[in-house]
């Protein structure tokens, strides 16, 4: 095998392996990536949905405030 031929193969294995390395290294930055929005898009969602109760609970106490005025209200 001639050197030529021989440098050849060497430089493409080592041009294969670091494709493939680079391949690797940012598929799990990829994933992890992913992760950690997940974990925050969960957390907003929470908030979210105790926003809503928390308004429903306002409203219901805003409607229990002016049933009180009418009933304590001097005829």
């Amino acid at each position: 095998m001639s050197d030529a031929v021989l440098v050849a193969l060497i430089s493409g294995l080592c041009t294969l392996l670091g494709s493939l390395g680079g391949v690797i290294a940012t598929s799990s930055l990829t994933s992890y990536r992913l992760k950690k929005l997940e974990e925050e898009v969960s957390k907003h969602n929470k908030v979210v949905e105790r926003t809503f109760r928390l308004e429903g609970r306002m409203d219901e106490a805003e409607h229990e405030l002016r049933d009180l005025k009418k009933f304590h209200q001097p005829h």
